[in-house]
């Protein structure tokens, strides 16, 4: 069996691509949350922290800085921008919260992979430095802040 190799991030992209391994983690806990049996609503208010927290910041930055390096009439930027749309949707969706927070899971998972192993590579090899250093230096990276109120995932 092959073994991938690591992605090579540049430098100025690393900000976000550990935004990313954040995310990945809010998925986990989803998962995490549902195999322990906790309540939906427990789950729906972590997720909405972490949404109004780190996500939307994140998908700012993407779309001012980081999309028109590739312009927004190219396929991966069109469906990185629907899949923004749709997760801010079910983000602000409040019916049927086992439902839409399995979807969120779901859609987030593939989301982040698609932009990590695709989206970020095409981006990265076509930015030039000056586009870099402007996404770097819209995303001043900050230590991670959990909100350690209700770890349900524990």
């Amino acid at each position: 069996m092959e073994k991938k190799k690591p992605i090579k991030r540049n430098p100025n992209l690393q900000p976000l691509s550990r935004d990313h391994h954040h995310t990945l983690l809010l998925c986990w806990k989803i998962r995490k949350g549902f195999s322990k049996g906790v309540s939906p609503e427990r789950i729906k208010a972590y997720s909405d922290w972490f949404f109004h927290k780190h996500i939307l910041s994140h998908f700012t930055i993407e779309e001012k800085y980081l999309f028109p390096v590739l312009g927004k009439e190219v396929s991966m930027i069109k469906r990185a921008l629907a899949d923004h749309h749709r997760l801010k949707m079910l983000f602000l969706e409040e019916k049927d919260l086992e439902k839409t927070l399995s979807l969120i899971e779901r859609e987030l998972d593939h989301h982040v992979r698609f932009e990590e192993r695709e989206l970020f590579n095409r981006i990265q090899a076509a930015a030039t430095e000056e586009q870099l250093a402007l996404i770097k230096q819209h995303h001043t990276e900050a230590q991670f802040e959990e909100n350690t109120r209700d770890e349900f995932w524990n």
